[in-house]
């Protein structure tokens, strides 16, 4: 396994401490999923992460995997613990034949809970990375203490956090199709505003924001009243290959409107556009190797071009958004 990229330069996860809840209707969620995720490193992994695959749950037992299971070596440094939900953040190296080094959370097992607390930022990890169901654990966790703490270990912060009220920035943008689009132009309609990029493969990211904003188009666009007063944007960051005809291969498949894209459009810009429209929402993103490491914004936007809420996270239901659309939108 080849040496780990220095711990400096990781980009940290945050791991938010709110009490589980069952996702009623939610098609995918798995009861007893804990503490999800906001921040995340997304890269290509193999074909079985890319669709609705979910770590396994931290409630879940021990499993006896399927006999076709695959087992990786990892070994890395922890970044940050979450006893409660039974995970750890490691910044890892090169998995050989799986991942490239990153920084993402792992769900331990129950029979090794017990090293949770004793795990602190800087201590060196090796274990077995099990891939199975579309799922993933730790197994066979052997933990090194670290002889200083890593002081680096520090949860990022954004410049300033939103607030509703804040007025949408004015930026130059292109949709699906190679139009150009404002924000602007969707004034006198209530918008729901997410950010992802086509080649995420981690189903609890960017494919997460688009199974919601799926369903919770189907929902607007079943009421004609309610869908003329709505819109959905989904801008990619990935402004190299997300090109207008890349993005509307990647999202006809979510559409619901004949034409497609009347309802739901997807747009991309130069790189300093996209910047300011989502650090205007607190997004974060940083491209390394081809790939990104992001945190999840969603925003609801009001008729009025102000923010109206923030979702952090995947902390959300398709039904929160529609519900939210149609109180800004006025029905």
């Amino acid at each position: 396994m080849r040496s780990m990229a220095p711990i400096a330069r990781v980009e940290l996860p945050i791991l938010p401490r709110r009490p589980p809840r069952r996702r009623a209707g939610a098609r995918g969620a798995r009861p007893g999923l804990e503490n999800r995720l906001e921040w995340g490193v997304t890269r290509t992994t193999p074909a079985a992460l890319l669709l609705l695959g979910l770590p396994l749950a931290p409630g879940c037992r021990s499993p006896a995997p399927p006999a076709d299971a695959k087992r990786y070596p990892i070994e890395g440094r922890v970044v940050e613990v979450d006893v409660a939900g039974r995970r750890v953040t490691l910044a890892h190296a090169d998995i050989p034949g799986f991942m490239p080094a990153m920084t993402m959370p792992f769900v331990v097992l129950e029979k090794d809970a017990a090293l949770l607390p004793a795990m602190a930022p800087g201590d060196s990890v090796r274990a077995t990375l099990v891939v199975a169901d579309s799922r993933y654990w730790l197994d066979e966790i052997a933990l090194a203490k670290a002889p200083v703490p890593l002081a680096s270990a520090q949860t990022p912060k954004h410049a300033r956090e939103p607030e509703p009220g804040d007025a949408a920035p004015e930026v130059e943008l292109v949709d699906q199709d190679g139009r150009a689009l404002r924000l602007s132009d969707y004034r006198g309609r209530a918008l729901a505003l997410s950010f992802v990029f086509t080649r995420c493969p981690m189903p609890e990211f960017c494919p997460f924001l688009m199974r919601g904003f799926a369903r919770a188009h189907e929902r607007l666009v079943a009421d004609p009243g309610l869908a003329r007063r709505t819109a959905l944007l989904t801008v990619s960051f990935d402004v190299a290959h997300d090109t207008p005809r890349v993005l509307r291969g990647y999202g006809l498949a979510f559409q619901k409107t004949k034409p497609p894209f009347a309802h739901w459009r997807l747009a991309t810009g130069r790189l300093e556009e996209v910047r300011r429209l989502g650090s205007a929402y607190g997004l974060e993103f940083q491209e390394d190797t081809g790939s990104f490491t992001h945190n999840l914004r969603t925003a609801v936007i009001g008729p009025d071009g102000r923010l109206r809420r923030l979702f952090r996270g995947n902390e959300w239901t398709a039904e929160e958004l529609v519900a939210e659309l149609r109180a800004a939108a006025g029905s």
